[in-house]
């Protein structure tokens, strides 16, 4: 299954390599070369499929935890100053996908969206520490009276250059759901209240939907 923010990616590539294919099998005579190119069509064509895959997840409700909004392995687990909207202490745990990761995000709790909002910005490496504040990202805040608010900030990569974001303020937000979809390489921050107990260690990998990051 792949992701519909992909279907027309996908199509136009699957066009491109197929032309692509059939000049170079009629115009290109040497064989080292004509491997070499058809090779390279391949790899392309299955890079973007494997890009836009979108596998089923076996999410596990529950109000009192926090679910990984997205594949990837934790970068950061540290307390920090969430200036956007909390304007206060928080426990950030932030998880980077690579152009291989599924790059599906799904609702870390269910609850209301209480806040959703857009920022223009940079494509500075995922990792940087600055990223957070000055790429291009999305920031969102769901309620749920079990866990209280968690913000979760989709956040664009140095190849990412579009951030799809299905979350809309007063929505229902279902755990685990999709929520939208970054392409090409980025991160996912999550901002949790102090108290909260951490379940996942730095440089671990996780599962979108699946992963238990936290719990009450």
């Amino acid at each position: 299954m792949f992701h519909k923010e992909g279907h027309k990616i996908i199509l136009i590539t699957f066009i491109v390599v197929v032309a692509s294919y059939l000049i170079t099998d009629n115009f290109i005579n040497i064989f080292w070369i004509r491997t070499l190119i058809m090779l390279t069509l391949l790899v392309l064509l299955i890079l973007i499929l494997q890009f836009f895959r979108n596998p089923k997840r076996h999410t596990v409700l529950n109000n009192k935890q926090v679910i990984s909004p997205v594949d990837g392995k934790v970068v950061v687990i540290e307390e920090v100053f969430e200036k956007e909207y909390f304007k206060e202490k928080r426990l950030q745990v932030s998880v980077f996908m690579s152009p291989l990761n599924v790059h599906v995000t799904r609702y870390p709790i269910g609850g209301n969206v209480i806040f959703s909002k857009y920022h223009p910005g940079k494509y500075l490496v995922a990792w940087h520490p600055k990223a957070s504040e000055e790429n291009e990202r999305t920031t969102v805040v769901v309620e749920n009276e079990n866990y209280g608010k968690v913000l979760y900030r989709q956040i664009a990569g140095a190849l990412a250059k579009r951030i799809v974001n299905y979350a809309k303020q007063n929505n229902r937000a279902e755990q685990g759901a999709d929520a939208g979809f970054i392409k090409f390489g980025s991160r996912v921050d999550l901002f949790l209240p102090i108290d909260t107990n951490i379940k996942v260690q730095l440089n671990q990998k996780v599962r979108g939907g699946e992963t238990i990051i936290a719990e009450m």
